[in-house]
């Protein structure tokens, strides 16, 4: 059974009229990417869309769609947006094999000599000039503009409590089917629980879309859900700041915010 989040008297609505979160599941090398949107209203989260973008263009261009220059608001991107190092990995990839390999959730080593390096830093320095700063650490609950990393897999662990990570992108197609099923399923009741939650009765879009039968629509759903994770911790991130989130890294060499609304990892600083 999962344990009641605790709920926080969240504030003072007429300053976050325009508040919104952005997901973006970002294509590395030349995929498509998912994308969406949460609107903040009166304590509660709605989905406003869940889409797929082809392009880098094509994402920035659907950010300056529901997050323009007049609203403030966050962007959670799963892909490697700040890169120091020239090989190996990045102290915060370390970090989540560390703390996440048990659970299979340790994430693909990033450097400056990969061939989806420039891709991802473009990424995140057109959001940068759109006024989304990078926010390792962050005041809660003001009207801000930031960007952070994310990676679904550790915050799915935490958020849902999960004893391993939902297998859903390898496999044969019958059981990613039913793994996606299974992240569907979280998603759609989960989210609702927490705090924030995701209030599905008064969302533009009120359902997720339904488990596909064939691979690429599968994929493409995929990394619809993958956004809407990123999305959700981007509106965490916001509302708790480190009260119920952990940061793997620092700002010089890359990091990656996970949420842990029940306190189940302490990271060390290293």
């Amino acid at each position: 059974m999962q344990r009641a989040v605790p709920q926080s008297p969240f504030y003072p609505e007429r300053r976050f009229s325009k508040l919104r979160f952005l997901g973006i599941d970002f294509g590395w090398v030349s995929q498509p990417s998912g994308v969406c949107c949460l609107d903040w209203q009166a304590g509660e989260l709605h989905l406003l869309t869940l889409e797929r973008c082809t392009d880098l263009p094509q994402v920035l261009d659907w950010v300056d769609q529901w997050l323009p220059p007049d609203r403030p608001g966050g962007v959670a991107v799963d892909a490697p947006t700040v890169i120091a190092n020239a090989t190996g990995m990045r102290p915060c990839d370390r970090q989540a094999h560390r703390y996440f390999g048990k659970y299979d959730a340790g994430c693909y080593p990033a450097n400056l000599s990969l061939p989806f390096a420039s891709r991802t830093l473009a990424l995140g320095l057109a959001l940068e000039a759109r006024g989304f700063a990078h926010a390792p650490t962050i005041q809660p609950q003001h009207p801000q503009r930031y960007q952070i990393e994310v990676f679904p897999h550790p915050a799915m662990v935490h958020l849902f409590q999960l004893d391993r990570i939902l297998k859903y992108k390898k496999g044969r197609l019958a059981e990613r089917q039913r793994q996606l099923a299974q992240l569907r399923q979280h998603l759609a009741y989960d989210l609702s629980q927490h705090s924030p939650p995701l209030c599905w009765e008064r969302s533009a879009v009120s359902a997720l879309p339904p488990i596909p039968t064939g691979g690429r629509a599968l994929k493409a759903l995929e990394d619809q859900l993958d956004a809407l994770t990123c999305a959700y911790v981007a509106a965490h991130w916001w509302a708790w700041g480190l009260a119920r989130n952990r940061v793997l890294g620092d700002r010089t060499s890359g990091y990656i915010i996970v949420p842990d609304p029940f306190g189940r990892c302490q990271f060390s600083s290293e």
